[in-house]
């Protein structure tokens, strides 16, 4: 007898019947780049994305919420005038982070749940992601201390998630203690586990203004030749007392998040980062694609490796265009 695979595949109910994977609106997190003054102005590099202050990101997200994205991470965008050497901005109560949790939690309570970008290079003046000595090496534990200080803010503010993207060794388990510490026991810590250094943040530096005045940033994020590595420090960093890990980029590191699904029953999240995003946007303004097709492939290959949950610039389209289930 002839096995016919493609009964299975002979009208979209039947493909729906037997589809292993899905996307859906709690897949997604939306991310936010806040500023501290009110407008808004385009990212160019990034369609439809703009930094934003805080009443105008509170009517962007109470328009998503009513369309079912009912997660956002916020990157602060602090003019260059709150940048330091010690990045002491990021741990600043009035800071635009924390300024905007309060705003967003007020305004929609847990039906919204609010995630923090906990990292220093937004708050720097050299744009590194931590603290910088004199020989222009980015010290550790004194960037460690700072982050858990700035995480500490968050949730002070509100905050539901804090999510450190630094690549600090042990911040996981320093903004655990300061968190409990403080009786943040509930506050919970999405740690970039497996970060790589690469080509494919520029657009979010654009929007970040994060670029980093000199050097790079291949002493603290891991190298994309290695996988074990980055295995490893995800696994230090649940037992640090993360609660869930972030791989980042995704498109090029669904083998990781694949392995570590199998090494880990903590929720994984994928970041779909900004040249994943633009380069689809660019593509499909020249013709070569059918972008809205190609974004939700994206998507659906993220998933399809393991990802619980996808940080992505497309969640808005995803459900105004209605891409996903």
């Amino acid at each position: 007898m002839l096995n016919r695979s493609r009964r299975l595949r002979t009208s979209a109910a039947m493909r729906n019947l037997v589809a292993e994977t899905d996307l859906r609106p709690r897949h997604l997190i939306q991310p936010h780049f806040v500023m501290p003054q009110a407008g808004s102005t385009e990212i160019s590099s990034m369609p439809g994305i703009v930094n934003a202050g805080v009443e105008e990101t509170l009517r962007q997200v109470e328009k998503d919420l009513k369309k079912g994205l009912s997660s956002v991470l916020l990157f602060g965008v602090p003019d260059d005038a709150s940048k330091t050497p010690d990045a002491r901005y990021a741990c600043d109560h009035n800071g635009v982070v924390p300024v905007a949790v309060k705003a967003l939690k007020k305004a929609f309570g847990s039906d919204l749940i609010v995630m923090t970008d906990v990292c220093l290079c937004g708050c720097t003046s050299h744009g590194h992601c931590g603290i910088v000595d004199e020989e222009g090496v980015v010290r550790n534990d004194e960037s460690v201390a700072i982050l858990a200080e700035m995480a500490l803010r968050h949730a002070e503010a509100g905050a539901d998630v804090a999510s450190p993207s630094d690549m600090m060794d042990g911040r996981a388990g320093a903004i655990r203690a300061k968190l409990d510490e403080h009786g943040f026991t509930q506050t919970s810590i999405l740690c970039y586990a497996i970060k790589h250094s690469g080509a494919y943040y520029g657009p979010f530096r654009e929007a970040a203004h994060s670029s980093p005045k000199f050097g790079d940033r291949k002493t603290y994020q891991m190298d994309p030749r290695n996988a074990r590595e980055g295995l490893r420090d995800a696994l230090l960093d649940i037992e640090e007392g993360a609660d869930m890990l972030m791989v980042k980029p995704a498109l090029p590191n669904l083998d990781l998040i694949w392995r570590l699904r199998e090494r880990t029953l903590a929720p994984i999240c994928a970041y779909h980062v900004s040249s994943e995003f633009s380069s689809v946007k660019a593509a499909d303004r020249l013709g070569w694609v059918n972008g809205d097709q190609l974004m939700y492939e994206h998507l659906i290959a993220i998933r399809r490796a393991g990802a619980d949950m996808i940080v992505t610039y497309a969640g808005r389209e995803a459900v105004e265009k209605g891409w996903i289930s």
